[in-house]
């Protein structure tokens, strides 16, 4: 009626507009068929949000991928990937229970998609060249993406639930729900090599997104990737977690920030419609848990979990959007909580009917199994030896896992330094370098910390005067807190060392006291860092002011400063206080990182009261 159509036009055909890829090689449909094309493509097991995305050529992407009929087809070969992969998820999920049934793992079930799903971005991303990619996840499903996806030893992983195991190395450890690793492999489906790191968390839902979107930039960093096309960032979610957490949001707005893009995020919500013991409609007051991706523009797919080959489709598209275009995507995989959120929880106090709902749902495993034996692309004897096949491989490991006495926390670090520690965690020199200068390096970097290196470069007047002042603190042999700065930061460049120093305002300084980026008073975008001009072959410097955020950025620098030692990464707070909304990072991180996960941080807070300035 809105449209001024009735049932008598069903039949009458309609000319197609460009915009559309129903028509496949056809121009012109009846109404009934372009109806029927438009709810098989959106109206399935799939659901897409991308019209609030203002750009064109996207949003024909997206259309294209999922309009054109008959896109969706999947050879046998690949339904039987498939097929092994599912079984490894599940199965894995089942030996754990059989052997430890009262033990808390957070397992999968009811989302044993998630496996393939991952599986299915590494592939699709190893084959656009992608060669390292880091992960960070909540509890649910870690121990099996550590076994099936990063392929982590399945003894190492087994003998974390017995509790007779001893600590061989310094530190409390940590529950083995929280540890992270660090693993080089070849990718079987590309045949290429590729490093997977999943970074260790606290149980702070949501804290480590930062951190890994930081490493991340880092590894991207130090290998030149300046567009993100070797090393990218798989976030995973919870939907509670997702829509209720701030960071998330702080995140999100680091996502195209030039000095804290990684170039895109393939983030992967594991929707089982519950948070705990909480509801959605009283978890957020959003109609999907995914909203908060909508302020960046990221398209959004929802796709019902017990549908593996639309959710493998789905995957693929991610993956592609991301090496295309180099922004987020979210996949939201809509699924269920067949246990209580740990092994030990009656879910049934609280969510009586979901759960009388959910003890009649057919595992996803039986449902493809049966549907791919009903095709013949399988038959029963090989799906049952492909079973017993993982589980002979689950029950050699776990009779090698009581051999291992002792944790090695070597086995489960996120970022290894090899040229900083031996293998057995040891620092390689307890010794230190003299840390004094020569005063000829000291003036030479207060000579080019008072001047403009650039030729016809109109600084302001005020700051004229301010260089000028520090120009004759050099001529007097005495400094000020922003010369100190700067003759520290410059000796540690022409060492080589990377020095990155980011927070709110830190270019100029809250104080107007640092002033390391100079910007041409006639030139709109025209800057001139001092600090990169002092000799030849230093190391770079990198100064940039962030967005204003204290937990996201802290986060963020964080995880740049795990990956190398090597550099010299500083985080300054606009006033000495601010650090109190990021102190969830210095609190499950920085304090005992090294204590909970051997983690080794060179992470500098700077938090000025006085002395800068003011």
């Amino acid at each position: 009626g809105f449209y001024g159509l009735d049932e008598s036009d069903l039949d009458k055909v309609f000319h197609l507009p460009t915009t559309t890829f129903i028509g496949g090689n056809e121009s012109a449909l009846p109404l009934r068929e372009i109806i029927r094309r438009l709810e098989m493509a959106y109206c399935q097991h799939i659901g897409v949000e991308f019209m609030f995305i203002n750009d064109l050529e996207q949003c024909q992407w997206i259309r294209q991928k999922f309009e054109t009929p008959g896109i969706m087809q999947f050879t046998n070969e690949e339904k039987r990937t498939l097929l092994a992969r599912l079984v490894r998820s599940t199965r894995f999920e089942e030996f754990l229970h059989r052997k430890w049934s009262s033990e808390k793992r957070f397992g999968l079930e009811g989302c044993e998609v998630l496996i393939p799903a991952l599986k299915t971005i590494i592939d699709k991303s190893s084959e656009k060249g992608v060669d390292y990619v880091i992960m960070g996840m909540p509890h649910r499903g870690r121990l099996n993406v550590l076994a099936n996806v990063i392929r982590k030893e399945l003894e190492q992983i087994f003998c974390q639930f017995d509790s007779k195991l001893e600590a061989a190395d310094e530190g409390s450890g940590d529950v083995k729900y929280h540890l992270g690793m660090y693993h080089r492999r070849i990718n079987r489906v590309t045949d290429r090599n590729i490093t997977l790191s999943l970074v260790a968390n606290p149980s702070h839902l949501e804290a480590a997104d930062p951190v890994v979107q930081g490493k991340t930039k880092a590894e991207q960093f130090y290998c030149g990737d300046t567009e993100g096309k070797k090393v990218m960032s798989i976030l995973l979610h919870g939907d509670a977690a997702f829509a209720g957490q701030g960071i998330v949001y702080e995140t999100f707005h680091l996502s195209d920030l030039p000095s804290y893009t990684t170039h895109g995020t393939v983030h992967v919500v594991v929707n089982n419609q519950i948070g705990f013991t909480t509801d959605p409609r009283m978890a957020r007051s959003s109609p999907y848990p995914t909203d908060v991706a909508r302020v960046v523009n990221a398209p959004i797919f929802h796709v019902n979990a017990d549908d593996p080959e639309a959710v493998v489709y789905v995957c693929n598209v991610a993956a592609e959007w991301r090496s295309t275009f180099h922004k987020d995507v979210v996949v939201d995989l809509v699924c269920y909580r067949r246990n209580g959120h740990n092994e030990m929880d009656e879910p049934m106090f609280t969510q009586p009917l979901m759960y009388k709902q959910i003890r009649k749902q057919k595992p996803v495993l039986q449902k493809y199994a049966e549907l791919l034996i009903s095709q013949g692309v399988v038959n029963q004897p090989e799906y049952e030896e492909e079973i017993a096949k993982y589980d002979k491989i689950c029950e050699e490991a776990h009779a090698r896992s009581k051999d291992e006495k002792i944790l090695h926390i070597k086995h489960w670090l996120d970022s290894p330094w090899p040229g900083f520690f031996t293998l057995d965690g040891q620092p390689r020199s307890m010794t230190c370098p003299s840390t004094g200068l020569n005063e000829e390096d000291l003036t030479h970097i207060g000579q080019v910390a008072s001047s403009v290196p650039v030729e016809d470069f109109t600084i302001h007047g005020g700051l004229s005067r301010i260089l000028k002042t520090r120009g004759e603190m050099v001529k007097n042999r005495t400094v000020d807190w922003a010369l100190a700065e700067y003759m520290a930061f410059g000796s540690l460049l022409k060492e080589g060392i990377h020095i990155r120093l980011s927070g709110q305002d830190v270019e100029r300084g809250t104080f107007s006291h640092r002033h390391h980026v100079l910007h041409d008073q006639n030139v709109d975008k025209r800057t001139c860092i001092p600090m990169n001009h002092l000799w030849p072959n230093q190391a770079p410097y990198t100064v940039c002011n962030s967005s204003l955020s204290e937990y996201g950025v802290l986060g963020f620098e964080l995880g740049f400063a795990m990956a190398s030692p090597n550099a010299l990464v500083l985080w300054e707070a606009q006033f000495g206080d601010f650090h109190n909304t990021a102190q969830c990072i210095i609190d499950q991180f920085i304090c005992p990182g090294q204590a909970k996960w051997v983690r080794q941080n060179g992470i500098v807070l700077l938090l000025p009261h006085g002395m800068e300035g003011m």
